[in-house]
Parts: structure tokens; sequence; C-alpha cells
């Protein structure tokens, strides 16, 4: 009998990882890298391989996922050769009926970033179909075309208990921990009760075309085209705004492109494009450039599929009773931004440190809890980003801002945490917890400032291109992710960047202001002005800026669509 048959026929194991998606196929290979001696199953319901291009949404990753399977996981020569290395995060804000691409304000990178913060579009039936041939060369045993048909937690016991069926017939295995990386069919917290429902409702349907969908065909206008130095539109992940929805279109190396509705429940009914024909009409409506690409390749559609409802959390992710949840099995939040690879590189960090710590012989009762309560804090603050925002897409000001301050945040925090391996271990820091609890309290107030400046913000832009690189900070935060930092010095790092995110937050609410007010002396815009002012946690923010403003500026166009105002001590006249 052969190791590979050896491995499949065993009984017992130390981990079993229920379903062989993005998450479990890469949780299987982390914790074999972090613990070889680690037994591992991975029992999946499908049939390796699985089809390409047509197979599974979340194609698009960013930095974190990005240094998660190119860095972490050692994937590089698999993504640099087998996947397409994105152009980042590109937007098209609508404009009259969106007939010229070229008259929309454009958001995006002139030139590539650099390949320390590189990121990809992930045809993901052919990366799990990778991930899945280099499980049994790692001595992991993958049961696929096998089902779970039933879990028997045994928390008093060493083992659990699963009872599976496949193609070879029953069998049963015992198990110390087990993982539910099962997505949004969420096997394990059904059976514990755990689902939490969110107050964010989108829906979101999607199909694959078998052609290389580029915006750059939309144009033939060379100074259009020329904004871009280096680098090509097309493998940005494009994004087209309006109001109450987004698009997305996404290359993928097997020379399909996704394309994606995502909308607002209230402000688009799900029952509008829930069909491709009444999605396809939807198009014609909001999106007509687009529309008529489509029209031209449906003889090249690969699929439609379509998600209602699709946002939701969980209450618990990790036990010490050795269960945890990881991916879409636990928690949900939203396609814009990519943040569902994020998700599972900062969730597989954790189960994996408190499994092998399990294995190794230690109590993990205070770190599951830890690393639960870690887990959940970032998860909230990060749904913020969406709930009650999807009314801000139609206006290109509010939104070019929201980005900026959403992607500087994102590199700031979350994205210098994980960089440095410091989420694992935030709780042994003094300092690290109480900085993120009080960036949490800052986010919900500026995301509710987006809101509030939504009726008073310039309601109509065209012929513009706001580039991310244009702005010191943000080349400063995205390249300061990857800064060589001593474990000693980290923690004063990352307060100056918690503080650094408050100047920007006084540096966004004041420019804001002072923008309205130029643009508009109205009662209403007055009264407005001085709701914020009463405000005395907005005032704290703007005083912050105003006390570093002459020694460490930050520039203020994202917040006008490029426009310089000229900086004034008083925002009221």
């Amino acid at each position: 009998m052969t190791d590979s048959q050896q491995q499949t026929q065993a009984t017992e194991y130390d981990v079993a990882i229920m379903g062989a998606g993005q998450a479990g196929l890469t949780l299987a290979l982390q914790m074999k890298q972090a613990r070889p001696e680690t037994s591992i199953v991975v029992i999946e319901k499908q049939r390796f391989p699985v089809p390409e291009a047509a197979h599974k949404v979340g194609e698009s990753t960013v930095e974190i996922s990005g240094h998660y399977l190119r860095d972490v996981l050692g994937l590089e020569e698999h993504l640099q050769t087998q996947q397409l290395r994105k152009f980042g995060l590109r937007m098209f804000f609508s404009t009259g009926d969106n007939q010229d691409i070229t008259r929309r304000i454009e958001l995006g990178h002139a030139v590539l970033p650099p390949p320390i913060v590189g990121t990809y579009q992930l045809d993901r039936g052919r990366f799990e179909n990778a991930l899945s041939q280099m499980l049994p060369e790692r001595g992991i045993t993958l049961l696929d075309g096998t089902k779970v048909q039933q879990l028997d937690l045994r928390p008093r016991s060493e083992t659990h208990h699963l009872r599976l069926d496949g193609e070879q017939g029953a069998r049963e295995i015992n198990v110390k921990w087990v993982v539910d990386a099962t997505g949004r069919s969420s096997l394990l917290k059904r059976q514990l009760g755990l689902a939490k429902k969110v107050d964010h409702h989108a829906n979101s349907a999607w199909f694959r075309v078998n052609y290389p969908v580029s915006v750059n065909d939309w144009s033939n206008d060379p100074e259009w085209r020329g904004r871009i130095k280096q680098g090509d539109r097309r493998l940005s992940t494009n994004h087209l705004m309006g109001q109450g929805y987004w698009i997305w279109l996404i290359p993928l190396a097997s020379n399909s492109t996704s394309i994606g509705i995502v909308a607002d429940a209230n402000m688009h009914p799900f029952e509008g494009f829930n069909l491709f024909e009444r999605a396809l009409n939807w198009l014609h409506e909001h999106e007509p450039q687009l529309a008529q690409t489509v029209e031209e390749h449906r003889e090249q559609i690969q699929d439609f599929r379509v998600m209602r409802d699709y946002s939701y959390s969980c209450e618990q992710l990790y036990s010490d009773e050795r269960w945890c949840l990881t991916g879409e099995a636990g928690i949900s939040l939203d396609p814009l931004y990519s943040p569902g690879g994020d998700l599972i590189a900062i969730s597989n960090g954790l189960v994996c440190d408190m499994v092998s710590k399990y294995l190794d012989g230690e109590d993990v009762e205070d770190l599951a809890a830890t690393h639960n309560q870690l887990m959940l804090l970032f998860t909230t603050s990060w749904l913020s980003t969406y709930e009650k925002q999807y009314s801000l897409m139609g206006n290109a000001q509010i939104m070019v801002a929201k980005v900026f301050w959403d992607t500087a945040v994102y590199w700031a925090i979350p994205g210098l945490l994980y960089f440095h391996d410091k989420l694992r271990t935030f709780s042994d820091s003094p300092t690290i917890p109480f900085d993120l609890l009080r960036f949490s309290v800052l986010s919900e107030h500026v995301q509710a400032f987006f809101r509030d400046w939504l009726a008073f913000a310039q309601q109509d832009a065209s012929d513009g291109f706001i580039r991310y690189y244009d702005y010191q900070f943000t080349s400063d935060l995205h390249i300061g992710m990857t800064a060589e930092i001593a474990d000693d010095e980290f923690d004063t790092r990352f307060a100056a960047n918690v503080r650094f995110i408050e100047r920007l937050a006084g540096k966004l609410i004041k420019t804001a202001i002072q923008d309205c007010l130029e643009r508009s002396d109205s009662e209403e815009v007055r009264n407005q002005v001085a709701r914020w002012q009463e405000d005395p946690f907005l005032q704290e923010l703007i005083t912050l800026y105003d006390a570093e403003a002459e020694t460490a500026p930050i520039e203020g166009g994202w917040v006008t669509l490029g426009r310089v105002l000229q900086e004034k001590q008083e925002v009221v006249r």
C-alpha cells in the first residue's frame, strides 16, 4: 500500500478541515508548513479538478491576501506563471448617461505599484486545482467527492467523530480538531446555531464571458488612453460606480472575464437583475457601454449566478473545545475592496496558531477567546465600511474621498499588523488593543460623516483622473506596510499610524466643510456646518490636524476631486 493510500485509509487525524475551497486548502498548507508532524484530512463534496473560469467568484486579491499567498504560503511561482498580476483597484464614476467612459471621473493607478505589495487576479478553478494537487505531495489527505454526513463534537473526549459518505462508501474518522471551511453552507455554524444577522442588505449577480473584456476598447481617445503610463487598465479590478450599485470587471488568466452586479437591496430590487436577460436589460439602463460589449459576446457567456442578501456574521469563530470556523463559513462582509481573501488570511493564521499550540500541549482557552475577540472586532469595524454606504456610490467626490480614507486605513492598520505578523500576538502588547479600539470608534464617526456630507458634496463631476500616488501619504502607507520594524519599535510605529489616521480624518472633515462653504453659502449648508462644529468628536479631530499642520501638512486634493483649496484657519466665515 502506498503512503497516499495509507493516508486515505487512516481513521485518526489531528485535524479535519471540512471544505476544500480557498479557505480550506490554504489552511491545510499553512498548518502543515507550521507543524509538519500534524496529520490533516481535508474533506470536500466536489470532485477535483473543478472547472476553470466559471467556478467561484472572489477572484480579486488585495495586499494582505496577496502577501499571504505569495510570501506566507510560498505560492509566488504559481501566482506569477498561472495567474494575472493585478493593476490595483480602479473606479469610474457615473456621469450623464454613461455612454462615454472618457467623461467619467477615474480613480486608479497610472503606474504599477512595487512588486513587494503585488496583488493578483485569480482564476479560482485553476487556483484550487493547483492547491489540491499540492496536498498529497505534502502529506495531507484529500477526500474529494466526500460528504460529511454527521459531525459529533465531543469536547470532553480526546477526539471528535465524523461520519463520511464518499464514492468508496461510508467511513468514520476521529479527529482532535475540526475546522469548518465549507463556505456559505456553514455546516458547523448551522449545527451550533451561531449565525448572526447584520444591518447590511445587498444582492449580487455575476457571470463569466469567454472574452477579455477591456474598458480600454470603449474609447479611442489618445489623451484618455495616455493617462496610463505603465500597466494595462484591463488588469485592474475595474469598478463602474453608480447610485446604489457598482459593477466589477475582473480579467482571468484563462482569457475569460468575470462581470458582477452588486446593488443595495432597497435601491435596486433583486428581481431587476436576478436572471441573465433581466441583468442585461439592467446594464442597458445603467451601464450601456458594458451592456453593448456583453451583447456582442453573449454567445460566449459561460455561466450566470446570483446571491441574495450575501452579508452575515457569526457569534463565535474559535473555541477551546477544539473547533473553528474560517472563511465564509463564519463571516461574509461585502465584495467591495475584495476583503474575502484577507479574512481568510487573517483567520487561517489565528486558527493555525491556536491548533498548533494545542497539539504541542499548550492550554489554549485564553488564546481562543483572545483570537475570537480580535477577529470579531476586526470584522465589525470592517463592516461599517459598507453598512448604509451604498447611497454614496453615485457621488464621485464623496466616494473618491472615501476610497482614499478606507485604503489609507487598510494600509496603516490591518495591513501593517498583518505584514509584520502581529495579529497572533496582539494581546501581548500593552498598547495595540487600545489603539485598535480607538480606531474602531473613529471609523464609525468618519463613516457617519460621509453619509451626512452626501447632501452637500459636489453633485456632478466629470473629466478627471485621480491617481493614488499623487498624494505622498498614500505611497508612504502603501510601501510602509513592508518596512522592516524591530519588535521593540513596532508598538510605537503602530500608534503613530493610528495617530496619523486620526489626523487624516481631521483633514478630511476640515477640507470637506471648507469646500461646502466655498461652493454654497446657503442656510442649509451653514446649518449642517454648525452641526458638524458642535460635534466634539469631529472638532477634536480637526484640532489634532491643525496642531501639526504647519510641520506635517497633509494634502487635501483627494477630498475635492483634485482641486486645491486655500487653507484657512477658520472654516466658517
